[in-house]
């Protein structure tokens, strides 16, 4: 394993050194880079891989050269969809998609046509080698220095984040009242975006209460008033995260949801909504002023 990892180093080092190119077994192949979080220690994981395109969208196959047993960027992916991809010309940030049922099948053929070698890969395993779309999220662009351009640029990005979802849930719950189950289908694209806005929603909160708000309330004691409201609507916003991360199947699965899925996604909307309109209001003027 040691050897693997070292082997993997030298091309990361490689092709970030040259622009995306490599050479040895490698050379001439299109390359990238993925950075994932690790699912159990929570550390950056990067590896090299091969990828195809579906359209603009980046494809990479986690075939582990036909091994019966996923490679970990892929369980690393499956819980943690948020990752950063390297191309050697730009670097950026995407949502990990699984493709699955027959779209993955009809990728999967695609992908064996450009290159035959990841259909021997899947004679030689009997689990599904997953295709997985790179797709990149919305990068909102600061227009203005500072934490409070930091501030806006992710609320924005929460904002498009959350639309998705919104829209991934509504065909959802349409398809559902269709066939008239009353059952939604939750699929891989839904739950990955979900899970991107519920970690990236989470983390944000959190660095908002150990970091910013303790200093600025200390800069500005008039605001201790402000920051417990903003504290129990975190907490509000909070309970609905945990209640959408735990409507989500288990990791794979491509399950169904109930029909109240939808709705704790508008409330999560509405709530969200209100609540970053009530804190640009309060702290961008403040920041402002900071020269923050």
């Amino acid at each position: 394993m040691s050897s693997f990892n070292e082997f993997n180093e030298n091309v990361i080092a490689e092709f970030r050194a040259n622009a995306g190119k490599v050479g040895g077994p490698f050379e001439g192949a299109e390359l990238l880079l993925l950075t994932t979080t690790g699912a159990r220690s929570g550390r950056p994981h990067t590896v090299p891989l091969g990828f195809l395109r579906d359209g603009s969208t980046p494809l990479v196959v986690a075939s582990a050269a036909g091994a019966d047993r996923h490679p970990a960027w892929y369980h690393n992916l499956l819980a943690r969809p948020l990752v950063q991809v390297e191309t050697g010309t730009e670097e950026y940030e995407a949502v990990a998609v699984p493709a699955a049922g027959a779209r993955r099948d009809e990728l999967f053929a695609q992908v064996v046509r450009a290159e035959p070698g990841y259909g021997e890969y899947q004679g030689r395993t009997a689990r599904v080698i997953p295709v997985v779309a790179l797709q990149r999220t919305h990068e909102a662009p600061e227009e203005e220095g500072g934490i409070a351009g930091k501030l806006l640029s992710v609320h924005g990005w929460l904002r498009v984040q959350l639309a998705h979802v919104r829209e991934l849930a509504a065909d959802g719950a349409r398809e559902a009242g269709a066939r008239g189950d009353g059952v939604a289908s939750l699929g891989l694209q839904l739950r990955q975006h979900c899970l991107a806005f519920c970690h990236t929603l989470e983390f944000h909160h959190r660095s908002e209460d150990a970091g910013l708000f303790p200093y600025l309330e200390q800069q500005h004691p008039h605001m201790r008033e402000f920051f417990r409201r903003v504290d129990a609507e975190h907490r509000v916003i909070a309970r609905l995260q945990e209640e959408l991360v735990r409507a989500l199947d288990a990791p794979g699965a491509g399950g169904v949801v109930g029909e109240g899925f939808s709705e704790r996604v508008e409330r999560m909307s509405r709530e969200l909504e209100g609540h970053l309109d009530r804190e640009e209001a309060q702290l961008l003027p403040v920041l402002r002023a900071l020269g923050a």
